[in-house]
């Protein structure tokens, strides 16, 4: 298993980082074959697993067992746990949420935003933590991209200074300018995992169910899709269908 020092050390060489999202064993198991570095269990599962609008809508109990699947199905890998929406209200339930992330599974929670307390509070008990600065879905009253005007961009940018400070495991920046996750990435120690910000992080992270394209929904503007099992998915069921009717 990759460790926090490997991926810093990847930073350092100029090896970049690759991160998908995963939810159940089966895809965890695929993931791990291909030597993906790290696996995250997101709360983007509210969305593509469960169904729901927004991603705050998930429970901290689903997670845990979203993320004791994805351990099962890749047990030597990386694997990080995404805190829902209002886990880390306060340094001491942030601190029991995180716990609960790992014995789930998780060797790393993600946290959005910069709950500055909580987050000490986590690390100081050997916790590693992964920070989550840009576009913040849980609370997002839009999805357009930020960072975009100066006194944003350098309000990101002070935070992800203070984050590097706490030495997380990463820190994902999503849907700013390529500029921006450029600067960053150069700034700080940490490795910087993208999505949405540009070439030039230290990393990137995409949705497993965009990757695969398993929805007919419309892809946000920085996915990428490597293969079509929605089309593939929906083809089988049919011919499936013909050959219980022919019987």
């Amino acid at each position: 298993m990759l460790s926090k020092e490997d991926f810093y050390s990847m930073k350092k060489n100029g090896k970049a980082i690759s991160v998908v999202t995963v939810y159940d064993a089966a895809f965890a198991r695929m993931a791990e074959e291909a030597k993906i570095d790290m696996l995250l269990v997101g709360d983007s599962a509210a969305n593509v697993m469960l169904g729901m609008d927004r991603t705050a809508g998930i429970s901290m109990e689903a997670i845990c067992i979203f993320t004791n699947a994805v351990k099962r199905g890749a047990p030597n890998s990386y694997i990080i746990g995404d805190m829902p929406f209002g886990s880390d209200s306060e340094p001491k339930v942030a601190v029991q949420n995180a716990k609960r992330l790992i014995e789930a599974g998780a060797s790393a929670v993600k946290i959005e935003g910069l709950p500055l307390e909580s987050l000490k509070a986590i690390t100081e008990e050997g916790i590693e933590i992964v920070g989550h600065l840009g576009l913040l879905p849980q609370t997002a009253t839009n999805f357009k991209q930020v960072g975009k005007g100066e006194e944003e961009a350098e309000k990101i940018f002070e935070q992800a200074k203070i984050l590097d400070s706490l030495k997380p495991c990463s820190i994902v920046l999503e849907h700013i300018p390529d500029s921006l996750g450029k600067k960053i990435s150069q700034a700080i120690n940490s490795p910087t995992i993208g999505i949405g910000a540009g070439k030039q992080t230290d990393g990137q992270v995409l949705v497993m169910h965009d990757i695969l394209r398993m929805h007919p929904f419309k892809l946000p503007p920085f996915a990428k899709t490597f293969a079509n099992f929605w089309e593939a998915g929906v083809n089988a069921f049919c011919d499936y269908k013909n050959w219980v009717n022919e019987k």
